[in-house]
Parts: structure tokens; sequence; C-alpha cells
């Protein structure tokens, strides 16, 4: 899974805006391994020899949060106003579904 975000992500220096959702999803789930398994380690001063890789690599994080276009991400994944979840007609005409 992790070679093929990898990839993904290089893909996406080529198509940023497109592959903005990855790059989204780097942003939670780091934020979510520093804020619930390092901090509380930290707070603890029981940063150990297994975190510590993690902890350097996940701080990175900071990085993606200066990159990352705010405002377009704001405009289209929030603001932006979903699409109706319905059926067509012409596909279904025929089969008993309106």
């Amino acid at each position: 899974m992790l070679t093929a975000f990898s990839l993904l992500c290089l893909l996406g220096l080529r198509y940023p805006l497109q592959l903005l959702p990855i790059l989204l999803w780097e942003l939670l789930w780091k934020t979510l391994w520093l804020a619930i398994v390092a901090l509380p380690q930290w707070w603890a001063g029981h940063v150990d020899d297994a975190i510590k890789p993690n902890l350097f690599a996940c701080s990175f994080v900071v990085l993606v949060i200066v990159a990352m276009p705010w405002r377009y991400a704001f405009a289209h994944y929030i603001e932006r106003q979903g699409d109706r979840w319905r059926l067509s007609l012409g596909r279904h005409a025929g089969k008993g579904l309106s």
C-alpha cells in the first residue's frame, strides 16, 4: 500500500490538483499518528528508538501543510455542493427502476 501511495505521490507532481485528495489523506493519517501515538509518548517521556524514525518521517507533514493549496481545497471539497445521487432513467429503462 505504501509503495502504491508513493507512486501516486510522484504522479501528483505532474497532476497536483487532480491528486490533491491523496495529499489530504497523507495530511490526515500523519497528523493522526502524531497526535494519537507520538504525542502521548513524548509527553510521558517514553520516546524510544522504535518510535524515533517514524516520528522523524511523519514530522515532514509540516511541509504538506505549507504546500497545500488551502483555498482551492476548501473551495472544491468543503464549499462546493456535491452531485445528487439519483438513477438515470435512460440507463435503467425497462428494468423496473424509476
